[in-house]
């Protein structure tokens, strides 16, 4: 990929820390696997998302919508804001699913997706063109949005994981980056002192110490201060309402787990996946966990107080999901539609996969009151 060669060429170094190498990869306007619209999202693809399965998802994500409406007191104008849109599929269905069952919600509603991927915003137009919902959608950059003038509802489903993280080991006994360069042509690791302060900050705001006996020499994880920064810009905008993210990932003690030496970090390409970043450059995804406890932390010195932590599958079932279950013993659907459906919400909620996501939501601007009125993905 020639753009990180480049990069690497004009750093002063002569190396980028895999943060930036990350970054190029996945969001380079021409060879980056999202912008440049190679990414294949579904069942059949490199990798794919609960929309992916079907309505059930954006539906029952719908209803979760719906009811935090009304807590806020049933407003004129509720923003919900999808960050990072995937194929647009979620968005299709929460507007069909509103627009058929809820007409009065689904007027007064102002839905945005911000997204950087050019070639997935392309996705997403030609999705919800299918569905006749594409005028009910705007597109905007964060930028576009002024500050303060969000009441409703930011939520966001497998993005965080996707955000560019700095690649960290222990030397003896020392915190050390993970840098990327290259020889002639090829992309190699080397390891330096930290980038940034921000990466120490980072470990104090989750009270992790990894420089303890606890954790070995060559300890390997990631620090995503990118979800951080997407946090306080969030910050910015929300004025009343709800942050909804959801996402595979940890606490802290689980992530920086002693045993968990080899990091997260996840790479998808063709359905499989594997743990070298440095091979089908700009034509595979590249992931890690998310930290939740770094975002509740972060958001408590935003004034975003945590409301509740959960699974999606526990938060699915609270929706509706075990009603939509037993529907198929009701006699309406045939034999084989019983078979797929039943897989279908199956995956939704298995806690070793789709269900064992962490779903967590925050709130700002909300009186004591509402932050303690249960909702009912969070009962």
């Amino acid at each position: 990929m020639q753009s990180i060669i480049e990069a690497i060429e004009q750093s002063p170094q002569q190396k980028i820390t895999f943060a930036d190498y990350m970054n190029l990869a996945l969001y380079h306007p021409e060879e980056g696997y999202y912008s440049s619209g190679r990414a294949n999202i579904g069942t059949q693809g490199d990798f794919f998302t609960a929309s992916s399965l079907g309505e059930d998802f954006g539906e029952l994500l719908a209803e979760q919508f719906l009811e935090m409406w009304e807590l806020l007191g049933s407003p004129k104008t509720f923003n919900l804001i999808e960050v990072g849109a995937g194929s647009g599929l979620c968005a299709a269905d929460i507007l069909k699913y509103l627009h058929d069952n809820y007409p009065n919600f689904y007027e007064i509603i102002s839905y945005i997706i911000v997204e950087e991927a050019q070639g997935l915003i392309r996705k997403q137009e030609s999705i919800l063109s299918l569905t006749g919902k594409e005028n009910k959608v705007r597109w905007k950059s964060w930028d576009e949005i002024e500050d303060l003038s969000i009441t409703g509802c930011i939520f966001s489903n497998e993005l965080i994981d996707a955000f560019p993280v700095h690649l960290i080991t222990i030397k003896n006994k020392e915190l050390t980056e993970i840098y990327v360069t290259q020889s002639e042509g090829k992309i190699k690791e080397v390891i330096s002192d930290l980038s940034t302060t921000r990466i120490i900050e980072y470990f104090k705001l989750i009270d992790i110490n990894l420089k303890s006996n606890r954790y070995a020499e060559n300890y390997r994880t990631e620090v995503n201060l990118g979800a951080l920064d997407w946090l306080e810009k969030i910050c910015g905008k929300l004025k009343r309402g709800y942050l909804l993210t959801i996402d595979y990932g940890y606490i802290a003690s689980k992530y920086y787990h002693p045993q968990r030496h080899k990091g997260t970090l996840q790479c998808y390409y063709k359905h499989r996946h594997h743990n070298n970043p440095y091979v089908n450059i700009g034509q595979q995804d590249i992931t890690s966990h998310t930290n939740f406890t770094a975002l509740e932390k972060q958001g408590q010195l935003l004034n975003i107080e945590t409301i509740k932590f959960t699974q999606q599958g526990l938060f699915l079932m609270g929706l509706g999901l075990g009603t939509r279950l037993s529907a198929l013993s009701t006699g309406k659907y045939s034999f084989l539609d019983v078979i797929k459906r039943r897989d279908t919400l199956h995956q939704l909620i298995d806690p070793m996969g789709l269900g064992g996501f962490g779903v967590l939501l925050q709130g700002k601007g909300l009186t004591p009151e509402e932050q303690k009125r249960p909702l009912k993905g969070f009962q």
